[in-house]
């Protein structure tokens, strides 16, 4: 079970490299080139928000949530956006993901094991005021009371 608040109002969020509920291409794990999927947003509420923020979780990982990416600080003025790979727009911010380090670390659950990573991606009504390289849980408590959230599900397996 995630453990990402929810919000009252939904933004359309996906990744045009795999279907919510599908299993995310090798290419973007561990087992491939480990490049972060493309992002898709529409619909951010207008007039609610100032920022966005994205994260990405493991609820499946062995010691609980693994976070494998954060990323804030993108502008919700323009109420849809696109991220090719993990470029997002100019002043987008990095946190440290659940392994320490900063941006994306790919799927890489222990073999035989089917783990869920769940996208989301949030507009808070509030600057978050966070630096780089924050941690998971700072970017995490800036989280309550969004007013708005998409997110999508893939799922991967090593063999």
């Amino acid at each position: 079970m995630s453990t990402l608040p929810a919000a009252p109002d939904t933004i359309d969020f996906s990744s045009p490299d795999f279907k919510d509920g599908a299993a995310i291409p090798a290419k973007l794990t561990c087992d491939g080139e480990g490049t972060p999927p493309t992002l898709v947003w529409r619909a951010v509420p207008a007039g609610q928000a100032v920022e966005t923020i994205v994260v990405v979780e493991d609820p499946d990982a062995k010691d609980g949530a693994f976070y494998h990416w954060t990323a804030y600080g993108m502008t919700a003025a323009t109420g849809a956006g696109l991220a090719p790979q993990g470029q997002f727009p100019a002043g987008t911010k990095e946190g440290k993901n659940s392994a320490g380090k900063d941006g994306w670390t790919p799927p890489c659950p222990p073999e035989g094991e089917k783990h869920r990573y769940i996208f989301s991606f949030y507009a808070i009504k509030d600057a978050s005021a966070l630096e780089a390289g924050a941690s998971p849980e700072d970017v995490l408590a800036k989280l309550e009371g969004a007013v708005a959230v998409g997110s999508f599900t893939g799922t991967y397996e090593r063999k």
